[in-house]
C-alpha cells in the first residue's frame, strides 16, 4: 500500500480537493477502491448542505478536514463525504463512483450483486458507501488515520474530466452549471458521463 494521505491535504479548497482525489484509494479492510468521480461542494454553494448553517446533521461537514460526512440518502443509502477546508468552514467532497481494486467478493456480498463486475456495481455515492460498509457510526472518522477507513495516495490519472453535478436542482442555475463534477475520463467506473468534458482545466 502507498502511503496514507496526511491531514494537510484536506485543508484546501473542495474543488482542489476533488481533482487531487481522482485515482486515491479508499481502504476498509480487505476492500481497496480507487476514487474515479467525485462531486465538490464549497463555501458559498447553494448545492451545499451548509447552505442553511450548522445542523446536527451537517456537523461534521464543518470540520476539521480530511474526517468523513455520512448522510443517509432516502433513508437507505450512506453517502461518503470528504470534508475539506479549515475547520468551521462547512465544505466537502462527495465521492460518486469508484473502481475495485480488491475485495471483490466483499463489495458484491455487501451489494447483494451477483452478476459480472462491471462499472454499475460501483456507479453511484450510495453503492460506494454500502460497498465499504459504511453507516452513520463513520462520521467523524479521520480517514488520515489508520485504523476503519483509510484513503491513500496513487498516482492521478490524465486526463481529468469535468462537468455540472447530479441531482441538485434546488440549486441556483449558476451553481447547477458550475463544472464541479471531476472525474477520471479514462475510466469505464463513472456514474454518469452525460456533460462531462475532457480534458479539462484543473480549476485551481
Amino acid at each position: 500500500m502507498t502511503k496514507i494521505i496526511p491531514q494537510e491535504f484536506f485543508r484546501r479548497d473542495a474543488l482542489a480537493v476533488a481533482h487531487d482525489l481522482i485515482g486515491t484509494l479508499l481502504v476498509r479492510d480487505e476492500v481497496v477502491l480507487r476514487v474515479t468521480e467525485v462531486e465538490a461542494y464549497r463555501v458559498g454553494d447553494s448545492a451545499s448542505h451548509c447552505r442553511a448553517g450548522r445542523t446536527a446533521r451537517t456537523a461534521p461537514m464543518w470540520g476539521p478536514p480530511g474526517r468523513a460526512y455520512i448522510y443517509l440518502c432516502y433513508g437507505i443509502h450512506h453517502m461518503l463525504n470528504i470534508v475539506s477546508d479549515e475547520d468551521g468552514v462547512g465544505s466537502a467532497v462527495l465521492v460518486r463512483s469508484a473502481e475495485i481494486v480488491t475485495g471483490a467478493d466483499i463489495v458484491c456480498a455487501r451489494r447483494g450483486w451477483t452478476k459480472p463486475l462491471i462499472p454499475a456495481l460501483l456507479a453511484g455515492p450510495g453503492r460506494v458507501g454500502q460497498a465499504l460498509g459504511l453507516g452513520l457510526d463513520f462520521n467523524h472518522h479521520a480517514l488520515y488515520e489508520v485504523g476503519g477507513l483509510e484513503l491513500y495516495a496513487a498516482p492521478e490519472p490524465r486526463p481529468i474530466a469535468t462537468g455540472p453535478r447530479v441531482g441538485i436542482d434546488y440549486a441556483t442555475p449558476e451553481d447547477r452549471a458550475a463544472p464541479w463534477r471531476i472525474a477520471d475520463a479514462s475510466s469505464r467506473w463513472v456514474s454518469e458521463r452525460r456533460g462531462l468534458i475532457k480534458p479539462a482545466d484543473p480549476g485551481r
